[in-house]
């Protein structure tokens, strides 16, 4: 069914998160991605109720008036985090069934059946957005005390769902893998979008090029090979860092041990971005190699927003991104945690505001291709909704 002829049917939709480490209405990647949905939803005239175990404090003017409903989680990593996170997810089912509800969207969190609780009782249409390979994510990175558990309920979500949409193809692979024998689920890949209102291009400042990175200070952004590569690089440009995390402390060392000038911006709110990105010339994702490919399953925001500001991407050639960045067309690929390559992708594209330019018109298409509007549009199209 095409998604203008939803209209009426799916007035009522519960947008549900279950994950204890995204706050609805946070700053991280992923609270943008669930603002965005919702955003999308409301675009088409639903009426849209979150419901989540963790509300955030950084709610945008234009969300201010969504219903939220919230079942908050213990702090911890025990086995009684993880069943406090299924008592969340029955509590704010049996809250959704109350409500009465026409369709559910939720977020794939660990441990949450909501999504079959609620499209059970209703008989509505459920769909199941997969952004990662959650139970191997918990098992390698963190602590993970029920496994059975966790993979229970997703099965159970996966009988129960109209339509899973997973973020890319190797997340899509890794559902089809645990899928219950025998079924025959509904899987499309859906990558992210961008939201081409909120991130415009702009003209670059004058002097030398500026450089920008947005995102969380971790490990797996690969920051310390961009600023090694700032030292390595024939000094023609600057470098803005946006973001905030557990690595800002040692990457402002390396800085000040390398002698290269960051522009540390600090932790900033989704509608704070917008504007760190304004006058920059150039953006970067400098994703490090990994031991496993298939740990490369990640459709990256940044990479987006950034072509949604016209801004030319220089990327390792990793994963996903191949996919998003043409290369030479809409950006330059490098090898992966590989500095020097990445200071002569910079470099050079420093040096060509000419081939800046064209980049930046090519970017800017590439984005408006790929809303946040059409995103949730392949989701519906691909469904039998």
């Amino acid at each position: 069914m095409r998604p203008q002829l939803l209209q009426g049917i799916m007035t009522r939709v519960a947008y549900v998160c279950i994950d204890p480490g995204i706050p609805v209405f946070g700053s991280k990647g992923a609270s943008v991605h669930v603002q965005e949905i919702i955003r999308s939803w409301l675009a088409r005239g639903a009426d849209v109720t979150v419901y989540c175990t963790r509300i955030g404090d950084s709610v945008p003017g234009d969300l201010a008036g969504v219903r939220v409903v919230t079942h908050p989680v213990p702090r911890g990593s025990g086995p009684e985090r993880e069943r406090s996170q299924r008592d969340a997810a029955a509590a704010l089912a049996a809250q959704a069934v109350k409500d009465g509800v026409t369709a559910v969207y939720e977020r794939y969190s660990l441990f949450s059946d909501a999504l079959a609780r609620i499209t059970t009782a209703l008989s509505v249409p459920g769909i199941l957005e997969v952004n990662a390979p959650l139970i191997d994510e918990q098992r390698t990175h963190r602590a993970l005390h029920d496994e059975g558990t966790a993979l229970r309920a997703l099965r159970i979500q996966l009988s129960a769902a109209t339509v899973i949409a997973c973020v890319s193809d190797p997340v899509a692979a890794w559902i089809a893998g645990h899928a219950s024998p025998g079924s025959r689920p509904r899987i499309i890949t859906a990558p992210n979008g961008v939201n081409v209102e909120r991130i415009v291009p702009s003209a670059e400042a004058d002097g030398a090029p500026t450089v920008v990175f947005v995102g969380t200070l971790k490990p797996w952004h690969g920051v310390s090979d961009l600023i090694e590569a700032k030292a390595l690089s024939d000094g023609s440009w600057k470098l803005r860092i946006v973001g905030d995390g557990p690595e800002a402390a040692s990457l402002r060392a390396l800085a000040g041990a390398k002698g290269v000038d960051v522009d540390f911006t600090g932790a900033l709110t989704p509608a704070e971005v917008p504007a760190m990105l304004t006058g920059c010339a150039i953006a970067v994702a400098p994703y490090p190699r990994t031991e496993r490919e298939e740990e490369q399953y990640f459709s990256p925001l940044k990479i987006y927003e950034y072509c949604a500001a016209g801004l030319p991407v220089v990327a390792s050639a990793v994963g996903q991104v191949p996919d998003i960045i043409d290369h030479g067309v809409t950006g330059l690929l490098v090898e992966p945690s590989h500095p020097a390559a990445l200071a002569a992708a910079l470099d050079e594209l420093a040096g060509t505001p000419l081939a800046r330019r064209s980049m930046s018109v090519a970017a800017r298409r590439f984005a408006e291709d790929h809303s946040w509007d059409a995103v949730l549009d392949a989701i519906l199209e691909g469904s039998t909704l």
